[in-house]
């Protein structure tokens, strides 16, 4: 194990921490006052001796209180800071104020980049925070999160515990956010940032990404763009309640402070115990967001997400063919036909289990996973066992967390739901939410999983799915501290996930939540891909993928092929998916034979390109928030391989056409370009295909594949001669 040694350097009086990557410093100092202060955040300053330059009053206010004012890496409340603290405590005397002043520091290298920890605490209480950074130097991404223990004679209340704080001093600040609904996910808008303070949060509990995405970016000095500017792109790794605020302050300076959503979570914390805040994942991009995904991606694929550097299944799901209304016979022809179309596994979607209340519909059987007897008489073995005869692996879908209340479990145990006992009960889908913040609750819904597969081992594959925020909000075991079930509930569900990966390391899931309400960098720990929405429409799959992207890696993305809009054809909507983890939702009874012949060339197609597709560089070339058409790019890590995505959305009568520049190329070497997934018996139209181009070229001139018909598609691939 690597040996930590101090994290400050002097220079002279002046003690300074620094948290690098390859391209960007986050500096603190430790001011004469003994408080801790952010000196600076930016580029890589390319001289260390400049860093005894950075002044720590430089950025107080213009009320004369510059030795007691600053930028504090973790400010308090009750402190002389008047905006927006970190932390909040109320000590067991009832005092609400906490200063926090400078103990120890350290450095340690861990993979991929470097742990410092800063050691704070309170100067009248027996209290110690400790902040906590890593910076991955190659993939310029910091991630922070806080530590917060007491000594005090009785508990101490937490009414605010944020992951971090951050600021800047530019002269504008420019706020994407993404909003959401079911079908509508990662919907992007822009504003600016004016005095005071713009907040975003959710209070919903467990489906708590519904109405708003855990990620933003912002930019500084400017609108955020695409290709170019400076941006901070974050992102908080929780599945619960979270918030962020950006506060701008009297004199134009920007903090951001991003961490669990404290709505009706006033913690009480007992001597001994830590608190410990999310981690807050966070890139600085000088050259606008395209950087600043790539960032991201290569830092989830190496350090965020399950198996990132692994490949993944391409997969038939059966729910759009059949919803609940299948038996054995009718899955073990699908299986055939999974096997047919060219994916690697059938997935079994809801309406497979329960007997007392059988699953026919979303009212009743949440809660008794056990095989329909009546429907599946072979029960899971038989499924694994049909999968097997036809050639592809099998799958299944559950929603563990939830219960109806017509369920055996519900009668078993009333105990164990989150559901208030002096007022009507509001049903939200048909379903409450099980409360685990009860370990009890925690070893039945690891038991869900375990039992499955410990029965049958043959299972490859789990969709979670999660389609209820929390109602009706109170909790039986935790009784006199309510306060504390939102925070309890998320932690008890990572107990359960970590469990299961710990047991089941090798069995990849897919993260659901109605949709795209569940994504976020601490849950992906334990899935190796998210579902972005149940809308299936390949023209909103565009806007909601072009969103999603801004943070995830195309491998962490889960898209199908559905019978959504029907108005489109079977290629453009396989064109679409093909962006991300494809997969099929559709029977093939519905396709023709040539678009039968055309899904499994385009299926063969997209396995032999995740060199680039999964694994590559995005470039996002053309968007369709700012034009009629959408162009994405991926090119490999050695730059030998590249596909690009080119799509027709609603183009204007006789609007000009512009030429897409690809990036990412090697400009000197020769790229033989060929336009794939091609309908059978029909020819290219693209004007430029199988003609060999340098990448200088095609970076600088481009290739011209948009047109004026709606809803058309275009893949072109690129090899290196």
């Amino acid at each position: 194990m690597a040996t930590a040694i101090s994290a400050v350097a002097q220079y002279g009086e002046r003690n300074i921490i620094r948290i690098a990557t390859d391209n960007t410093d986050l500096v603190l100092e430790v001011g004469p006052n003994k408080r801790v202060y952010q000196t600076y955040l930016g580029p890589r300053l390319s001289h260390e001796s400049d860093l005894q330059n950075l002044s720590w009053s430089q950025h107080a206010g213009s009320d004369g209180s510059v030795s007691t004012r600053g930028w504090e890496a973790y400010s308090t409340s009750g402190n002389e800071d008047f905006f927006e603290p970190a932390l909040g405590v109320t000590h067991a005397d009832g005092n609400m104020t906490t200063y926090l002043y400078y103990v120890d520091s350290s450095q340690e290298p861990v993979p991929g980049g470097t742990y410092t920890r800063i050691i704070l605490k309170d100067n009248r209480y027996p209290v110690n925070v400790t902040l906590n950074y890593v910076a991955y130097a190659k993939e310029n991404v910091i991630k922070a999160w806080t530590e917060v223990v007491h000594q005090e004679k009785t508990l101490i209340s937490l009414f605010q515990y944020a992951s971090a704080m951050l600021y800047f001093s530019k002269a504008e600040y420019w706020l994407t956010e993404f909003s959401s609904d079911w079908a509508k996910e990662a919907h992007m808008s822009s504003q600016q940032l004016q005095f005071g303070k713009k907040v975003i949060d959710t209070k919903l509990g467990s489906r708590a990404a519904m109405h708003t995405h855990p990620f933003f970016e912002i930019g500084l000095d400017g609108s955020v763009k695409e290709h170019s500017g400076e941006v901070l792109m974050g992102t908080l790794g929780w599945t619960g309640n979270f918030r962020f605020t950006f506060e701008v302050d009297n004199v134009g300076n920007l903090r951001v402070i991003p961490g669990i959503n404290p709505y009706a979570s006033q913690y009480e914390l007992k001597a001994g115990e830590v608190f410990t805040t999310p981690e807050f994942i966070f890139t600085l991009s000088y050259d606008g967001t395209s950087q600043g995904s790539r960032n991201l991606h290569d830092w989830a694929r190496r350090y965020g997400l399950k198996d990132g550097e692994g490949s993944r299944l391409t997969l038939l799901n059966n729910w759009e063919n059949t919803a609940f209304d299948f038996n054995q016979d009718i899955l073990a022809e699908l299986m055939k036909e999974a096997k047919h179309l060219g994916v690697d596994m059938f997935l079994l979607d809801d309406g497979w289990f329960g007997n007392k209340y059988p699953r026919k519909d979303d009212h009743a059987g949440l809660g008794d996973w056990e095989v329909t007897h009546d429907k599946l008489p072979g029960g899971v073995a038989a499924l694994v066992k049909s999968a097997e005869d036809s050639g592809v692996k099998f799958g299944i879908w559950i929603e563990p967390e939830m219960v109806n209340p017509q369920s055996e479990l519900y009668e078993r145990h009333p105990d164990w739901v989150i559901e208030q006992p002096n007022r009507d009960t509001y049903y939200y889908r048909n379903q409450l939410v099980l409360d685990l913040s009860n370990p009890k609750v925690q070893d039945y819904v690891f038991g869900v999983v375990d039992n499955i597969l410990t029965e049958n081992p043959g299972v490859a594959y789990f969709k979670w799915d999660c389609n209820s925020p929390i109602t009706n909000i109170y909790s039986p075991y935790a009784k006199d501290k309510q306060g504390q079930l939102y925070v309890d509930h998320v932690r008890g569900i990572y107990n359960v996930l970590k469990r299961i990966k710990d047991k089941y390391p090798d069995v990849p899931m897919m993260l659901c939540s109605g949709g795209g309400a569940r994504c976020d960098y601490e849950a992906l720990k334990y899935f190796t891909e998210f579902w972005c929405s149940d809308n299936t429409d390949p023209v909103e799959r565009i806007y909601i993928q072009w969103g999603f992207s801004q943070f995830f890696p195309a491998k962490a993305m889960a898209a199908h092929v559905t019978s959504w809009n029907k108005n489109t054809s079977v290629k453009f909507r396989t064109d679409v998916a093909a962006m991300c983890k494809l997969g099929f939702d559709i029977g093939l009874q519905e396709l023709s034979d040539d678009e039968l012949a055309y899904c499994q060339q385009a299926i063969a197609n997209w396995k032999r390109l995740q060199p680039a597709i999964m694994d590559g560089d995005q470039y996002r070339l053309v968007s369709p928030y700012e034009t009629n058409h959408a162009a994405v790019e991926y090119v490999d890590k050695s730059k030998t391989m590249a596909v690009l995505f080119a799509y027709d959305l609603a183009p204007r009568f006789q609007e000009k056409l512009h030429a897409v520049k690809l990036q990412g190329l090697d400009p000197d070497k020769r790229y033989l370009v060929k336009e794939i997934n091609l309908m059978p018996g029909t020819e290219s139209k693209f004007a430029q295909n199988e003609k060999i181009y340098t990448g200088d070229y095609l970076m600088k001139i481009g290739l011209d594949v948009f047109t004026y018909l709606h809803n058309m598609s275009k893949i072109i691939e690129l090899k290196a001669l």
